[in-house]
């Protein structure tokens, strides 16, 4: 982790390792990334409005106290989802992609970053 010095210079904290993985068959199709941050590409699958889709992360650099950030980063039209994670525990955790929008059949592209938490 950077420094405090590093961080009020200007530089990113947090995790130096990432990894990308593309879901397969549909948005509730789980993946397994096992870094301590990353990039998900959802399937194109359609999501109506006001609708939801769960899926998990098999990721091996997970705790179940570890606080775990995801956004929708890219790809799909801005502001039309709100992503959040949950269900976290070791080795994995979920997420959830809900469409405030209407009926899209977008491939979304998700960023998370997991910050370890108090060891149990």
């Amino acid at each position: 982790m950077a420094s405090i010095f590093e961080a009020t210079a200007g530089k990113l904290i947090g995790p130096t390792t990432g990894g990308t993985v593309t879901q397969s068959t549909n948005k509730t199709t789980g993946v397994t990334l096992n870094a301590a941050s990353g990039q998900i590409t959802m399937n194109g699958a359609e999501l109506a409005g006001a609708a939801e889709a769960t899926f998990t992360v098999t990721n091996s650099e997970i705790s179940s106290t570890d606080v775990v950030v995801v956004n929708h980063s890219s790809a799909g039209t801005a502001g039309s989802y709100l992503v959040q994670a949950n269900s976290i525990a070791d080795g994995s955790f979920a997420i959830t992609v809900a469409n405030v929008g209407s009926t899209a059949s977008e491939a979304i592209v998700l960023s998370f970053v997991a910050l370890k938490g108090a060891s149990s």
